[in-house]
C-alpha cells in the first residue's frame, strides 16, 4: 500500500517566529550579565534553520566557548519554547486550511526541523494543533534537539518510522534541500521564506500552491 508524506521545515516555511525569539533571547542575555547586548530578529533570522550549538556559535562570540556559551544557549532555548507557549509567533497564511487539504488527498503532514526539543511542540501547542497519532493534522515531528541527529538523519527517520513509500521535504533555505537532496526525497522550495536556493527546483510563492505543487511532486 502507498503512503505518501509532506515533511514541512519550520521557520521560513510555515511561521515566522523571530521576533518572539529574538525577545526571549534578549531577556536571558541580560539576566546572564551581558546588558549591553541585544539579539535582534535579524540577527535570528540569519540563522534560522541552524543547529542550535550553530547558532549560539554565531551569536554569543562575546561568550567563552565552552560551558559559558553553552549554559547562555541553554537558557534562551528553554525559555524561548515557555515564550513562545505563550506569545507564539506569525503563522503564514493558509497553513492549516492546506494541510487540512492536503490530508484529504490522501497525504500525510510531518515536520522535521534543526529546533531545539520543544520547540515544535509550542508551535503546536500556541495554535492548538493536535498532533502525534495517524487521526492527528500532523502525524508525527522529529527536531535535532530530540536525538542529535542532522535533518537529513530526521527526514529519512521520519520516512522510516512512518512506512512512507513516498516523500518530499518543503524547506525555505539552501541547507534545507541539500539536507533532503542527501536524505535521497524530491524537495519543494518555500519561496516567500528566508533564503533562496542554488538550483533548479519545485517552489511555492504561497502555502496554498502546495495543493497543486505536491502531486505534481511526489504523484
Amino acid at each position: 500500500m502507498s503512503r505518501k508524506g509532506v515533511i514541512f521545515d519550520m521557520d521560513g516555511t510555515v511561521w515566522d517566529s523571530s521576533a518572539n525569539v529574538a525577545a526571549s533571547w534578549t531577556v536571558k542575555v541580560h539576566e546572564a550579565g551581558y546588558t549591553d547586548k541585544t539579539v535582534t530578529r535579524e540577527d535570528i533570522q540569519s540563522v534560522m534553520g541552524k543547529p542550535m550549538d550553530v547558532i549560539a556559535d554565531t551569536l554569543f562570540t562575546y561568550t567563552e566557548k565552552g560551558p559559558e556559551r553553552d549554559a547562555l544557549r541553554y537558557a534562551c532555548e528553554n525559555y524561548e519554547n515557555e515564550y513562545l507557549r505563550e506569545h507564539g509567533g506569525i503563522m503564514y497564511d493558509g497553513v492549516l486550511e492546506t494541510w487540512a487539504m492536503l490530508k484529504e488527498m490522501g497525504y500525510h503532514i510531518y515536520i522535521v526541523s534543526n529546533c531545539q526539543a520543544g520547540y515544535i511542540e509550542s508551535f503546536l501547542y500556541y495554535f492548538d494543533i493536535a498532533y502525534g497519532t495517524p487521526d492527528d493534522l500532523v502525524e508525527d515531528i522529529e527536531c535535532y534537539g530530540n536525538n542529535l541527529l542532522q535533518k537529513d538523519e530526521n527526514i529519512r527517520l521520519i520516512a522510516e518510522r512512518n512506512g512512507l513509500t513516498a516523500a518530499c521535504y518543503v524547506g525555505d533555505i539552501q541547507s534545507d534541500y541539500e539536507a533532503t537532496v542527501k536524505a535521497g526525497f524530491p524537495f519543494i522550495h518555500a519561496a516567500y521564506g528566508f533564503g533562496t536556493i542554488n538550483a533548479e527546483v519545485p517552489f511555492i510563492n504561497k502555502f496554498a500552491d502546495l495543493t497543486k505543487v505536491v502531486p505534481e511532486v511526489i504523484g
